[in-house]
């Protein structure tokens, strides 16, 4: 069974670090282009390039030819509740001690796999952490 939930899980990571990457864009530079994307990500823009694609014609993205690339609402769900789990497990391993450097690379992975469960007690204890 858990076997089941890491593979499910490794099938949207990608998805989901895509769409929190532009939404991190837009909000920061007002715009998301491949060529960003594919800096960001340490990618070719052709790699970027190839999952953009995909992500549009799965009703993620909106993009035109030689403009920049704009999450849709579903698209925008997604980006929201990867980035706020994304936040909650930074924040813990912050409060556990653990550095900055190494609580952001863990956090990225560890994101994805966490189950809502998990998630919640690790909100729960940054909340008491805060006070």
């Amino acid at each position: 069974m858990s076997f089941r939930k890491v593979r499910d899980a490794h099938k949207t990571e990608n998805t989901e670090d895509y769409l929190e990457l532009i939404a991190e864009l837009l909000n920061n530079n007002g715009e998301a282009r491949i060529v960003d994307i594919a800096s960001k990500l340490g990618i070719a823009q052709a790699t970027a390039n190839k999952t953009i694609k995909r992500l549009q014609s799965q009703g993620y993205i909106k993009k035109e030819p030689y403009r920049s690339i704009f999450l849709t609402l579903k698209g925008q769900k997604i980006a929201s509740a990867s980035k706020k789990r994304h936040n909650i497990v930074l924040n813990f391993l912050l409060n556990l001690g653990i550095d900055f450097k190494t609580a952001k690379a863990d956090s990225e992975g560890i994101e994805h796999h966490v189950s809502d469960k998990t998630l919640k007690k690790m909100d729960q204890l940054n909340s008491k952490k805060k006070l």
